[in-house]
């Protein structure tokens, strides 16, 4: 009689002590995984009785039923509904590791966590504005009024133009939000329908855009003219918010919170309408009224003490400007500096130079010279390619992917850099150094400079303290690269192995319906050393185990892929004469990788042949996470077939 997977399920949750008492559910290809607030309240009998479960035991925090191959799925389906309950994801679990790390280091990491997966594309773009500016400034060339230029310039300014948004959706995937509704709330953030957030400090720019005379950025008072002292209740500014990342990242996360609490808080029948109507209104709102105006006040506040640091005398605001510029680029407020610099080119008081630029330079020079140094220094070839190419990016001006990408995610280069900076600033003021346009630094900014043999100088001086400062302080961490080392052999290996794989040709399995081709090359052990207690029992079926030499697994025998595991790591086969139902079962407790490391080479349904790869996993990997590789060879059904054995070679 064929099993009521919804009675079965139904019998599991009457006896877990209530929908409170469970944490989260999972399953492998046979067991209904659980993780329960408190094993008292278990009626664990009852469990070990309902129609269904074959057995039950806890293991690393988690209540085990186990069910079966092709039933386990159909079982949990019907408790999720039955229940409401969701799995933990690998997210979740590495949320609540961080969240026992000091605070400072939780917000570095979650910096660094939204800005590597986006380096690729502010690598590429920096290094191409550079290289672009520096040909539109070339005397006798006029490349600045060709097609060519105007194509590349926008080729190049799109990823910083558009930076909200990238940021918007990087950080949506790191605090568990939806991606696309947090890609509305960065293209909201830089809706041209806002005044451009570099043009906030030019009333010609304002008048033009709002087709205005006052020079002032309108506000819509979303509650009239409701006052708090001179505070309008409800007023946003009609300004945008290009090229800034913290009140990005802060609206974000806002964002996915208020999407989390409405996911468990709104019925199922209308979460899809409310849950993201609710989620990007509110978050609109916060953004624009509190998280955006609060920003603004520091911006205006660190703008109002730079302009004043720099008009020090004897070089000490330069200093302390070089030093911190690095920071205000991590705070996403560089840009606006513009307004400081345009300033600066039409006033009298500073001889129409631009002397904020040197300064801008220096420490830009010196993130490159702390970021090369690390780049040479390095032995980790990951940290290689993203340190040469990251440095080069810096020299040129664009420090985003040395700063986020290298730096600031070992913090002593970032220092280092810091502290080159400000010599050099402080260098560059002694000597009078001023450009006389804004927009460029580190080496296109020769084309600007009014002191070329001075500003080389400072750069030398910039970044060589900020190199040598780094090569001799910043010491690579040896378990990390031992660990990087080790998974390149590895997979060097795996590859060498696979290249040269030939299936086996030993069967581990006979009966008169059939027999079973060893699914994978290596040493194959008996059922009963399987390191898995469920396996090793007999309790899902008879056969073998393989320690596996090469990471594939081949096709048994004829027949058709009746199941995969959703993570990966199991696949059910029925064979094409004789109803053999067979589980091949890669790892112990493999299922907690959801997926890592295991690429299955068929769907369900695939007919196959013997000797076909269906398989493919990292060995490497496995080990990593700390379970062993044996590959769990059974037959679910060998109590029904005839004359039956298992072993090495039948």
């Amino acid at each position: 009689m064929a099993l009521d997977y919804r009675k079965c399920a139904q019998e599991i949750f009457d006896n877990l002590g209530g929908k409170d008492n469970i944490v989260s559910a999972a399953h492998c290809a046979t067991r209904l995984r659980l993780v329960i607030a408190d094993n008292s309240k278990l009626n664990k009998d009852a469990l070990e009785n309902v129609d269904g479960v074959k057995g039950m035991f806890e293991n690393g925090g988690q209540l085990q039923l186990i069910i079966g191959t092709g039933t386990v799925n159909k079982v949990y389906d019907e408790f999720i509904d039955i229940s409401g309950v969701t799995a933990a994801s690998k997210d979740e679990v590495k949320a609540a590791a961080a969240a026992q790390q000091p605070v400072w280091k939780r917000m570095l990491k979650t910096i660094g966590d939204v800005f590597v997966p986006i380096l690729p594309a502010i690598v590429a773009s920096g290094l191409m504005m550079g290289l672009v500016e520096a040909l539109g400034k070339i005397p006798g060339l006029n490349f600045a009024d060709t097609a060519w230029y105007g194509f590349l310039d926008m080729a190049a300014n799109t990823a910083f133009a558009f930076l909200p948004v990238i940021v918007a959706i990087s950080a949506a995937r790191v605090f568990g939000a939806n991606i696309f509704l947090g890609a509305v709330m960065g293209l909201m953030m830089v809706h041209t329908g806002l005044l451009n957030a570099w043009n906030a400090g030019s009333p010609d720019a304002i008048n033009a855009f709002f087709d205005i005379d006052t020079g002032v950025i309108p506000t819509w008072n979303l509650f009239g003219n409701i006052k708090i002292g001179n505070y309008v209740l409800g007023s946003i500014q009609r300004v945008g918010y290009q090229g800034h990342v913290i009140p990005v990242i802060i609206s974000v996360f806002v964002m996915a919170q208020i999407e989390k609490w409405l996911h468990k808080h709104v019925p199922e029948m209308i979460d899809l309408f409310v849950t993201p109507l609710c989620t990007v209104l509110s978050t609109a709102l916060l953004t624009f009224i509190i998280i955006g105006p609060i920003f603004s006040k520091l911006e205006t506040i660190v703008l109002n003490g730079a302009q004043l640091l720099i008009t020090v005398g004897f070089g000490i605001g330069a200093l302390i400007m070089g030093a911190i510029y690095p920071v205000t680029v991590v705070m996403g407020l560089h840009h606006m500096y513009n307004v400081i610099e345009a300033g600066m080119l039409s006033s009298e008081q500073f001889n129409n130079l631009n002397i904020w630029m040197p300064i801008a330079s220096s420490a830009n020079f010196a993130q490159f010279g702390a970021c090369l140094a690390v780049g040479l220094k390095c032995r980790s070839n990951k940290t290689k390619q993203v340190a040469i190419p990251s440095s080069m990016s810096a020299a040129l001006g664009i420090t985003e992917p040395a700063i986020f990408g290298v730096n600031m995610r070992f913090l002593k280069p970032f220092v280092c850099g810091m502290i080159g900076g400000a010599i050099g600033s402080m260098l560059g003021s002694w000597m009078g150094l001023g450009a006389k346009a804004y927009g460029v630094t580190g080496i296109p900014g020769y084309l600007t400079i009014n002191k070329p043999l001075q500003y080389t100088i400072m750069l030398l001086v910039a970044g060589g303290i900020a190199f040598a400062l780094t090569w001799f302080i910043w010491k690579e961490d040896e378990e990390a690269l031992k660990k990087e080392q080790a998974k390149a052999e590895a997979a060097a290996a795996a590859e060498k192995a696979a290249a040269a794989f030939e299936a086996p040709t030993n069967y581990v399995m006979s009966c008169k319906e059939g027999k079973v081709l060893a699914p994978a090359a290596g040493e194959v052990v008996k059922r009963e050393d399987i390191p898995d207690p469920t396996f090793a029992s007999g309790l899902l079926g008879d056969g073998v185990g393989i320690n596996p030499s090469v990471g594939i697994v081949v096709a048994p025998f004829d027949g058709t892929i009746s199941s995969i595991a959703a993570s990966k790591h199991a696949i059910g086969l029925t064979s094409a004469e004789g109803g053999m139902e067979l589980l091949i079962h890669v790892g112990v407790d493999t299922v907690k990788m959801e997926g890592d490391g295991f690429e299955p080479q068929v769907n369900e349904g695939d007919t196959v042949k013997e000797g076909q790869i269906i398989l493919k996993f990292s060995k490497d990997k496995i080990a990593e996470a700390g379970y062993k590789d044996c590959v769990v060879v059974l037959m679910a059904n060998s109590d029904m077939m005839t004359d039956f054995q298992a072993g090495a070679d039948v």
